[in-house]
């Protein structure tokens, strides 16, 4: 039988479709059952990394969540921001153009004006981590690149406060260099 004859034959009367089960609703997963603080509307989040890409995922995520956020590429303008406008939060990448973030972080904590904002340390260089670590210089967290929504979410929560906004800790996660032990 040729291919075209196969195909100008009448199809067979089909059999009826088995209808199928109704489906039983699933139960909540265990993370969404919990109930979750979640910062207050209109927190204030500074974004620092030179990655377009990153700061528009970040900024999505924030905003989706009623966030007011605040952004830029590179230490300077960053510092420069936190200064003028008083973010609650910054998310601050180690390997910036120009200044570091390292530095930038010394910057904010030597500035009054800045010291008491809480800094979440965000980069995807291994070294840069280890580094991070090892240096201890006053960051409150760190976020490994590439992150996703659970884990930013967590990591600001860990940092909330009663007022729904986030702190820094009384006890900061990461100590000053000069008081880690060798």
């Amino acid at each position: 039988m040729s291919i075209f004859s196969f195909l100008r034959r009448s199809p067979e009367p089909s059999k009826p479709a088995a209808v199928p089960a109704p489906i039983a609703p699933k139960e909540p997963s265990e993370r969404r059952r919990l109930s979750r603080l979640r910062a207050r509307s209109g927190t204030r989040v500074l974004v620092i990394d030179d990655s377009q890409t990153v700061v528009v995922a970040l900024t999505r995520m924030l905003k989706q969540n009623h966030y007011d956020t605040l952004f830029a590429y590179e230490a300077e303008t960053g510092i420069s921001l936190a200064r003028a406008r008083k973010p609650h939060l910054i998310f601050l990448d180690i390997i910036l153009p120009g200044m570091n973030g390292f530095n930038a972080l010394r910057a904010l904590r030597r500035d009054p004006a800045t010291q008491n904002i809480p800094v979440i340390m965000i980069s995807g260089n291994d070294q840069a981590a280890e580094q991070f670590y090892a240096e201890r210089i006053g960051a409150d967290d760190f976020m490994k690149k590439p992150f996703n929504r659970i884990e930013v979410f967590s990591r600001i929560d860990r940092l909330l406060g009663p007022d729904l906004i986030p702190h820094r800790p009384a006890t900061p996660a990461v100590h000053d260099a000069q008081h880690v032990p060798r």
